[in-house]
């Protein structure tokens, strides 16, 4: 399990990102992995979103962190890529070179 041996490396400075693809349970099964991974957000696919996963140019995520969920529309796999990239930024990155 590489996310939670890198999670339990993971230095104060450090940000960690998950990815979880589920099926059931989706948000908890997620939230369950945001915290047991000692991940700082999870990105969440779920197959049962019609346009999303495999074989097809969309998809619909969901961000978790430990206060939030974010959940996005249905875009282009290039357009969530960078909504995931814009998250990172704004909520961890940005805040501490301030």
């Amino acid at each position: 399990d590489i996310l939670k041996e890198v999670g339990e490396k993971k230095q104060y400075n450090q940000v960690l990102v998950g990815f979880a693809l589920e099926t059931n349970n989706e948000l908890e099964n997620a939230k369950k992995k945001l915290d047991s991974k000692n991940a700082d957000c999870i990105i969440l696919n779920s197959l049962n979103d019609k346009g999303s996963g495999f074989n097809v140019d969309t998809n619909k995520v969901t961000i978790i962190d430990k206060n939030r969920i974010i959940e996005l529309p249905l875009k282009t796999k290039v357009e969530v890529a960078n909504d995931i990239v814009s998250y990172i930024f704004n909520t961890f990155i940005k805040k501490s070179s301030i």
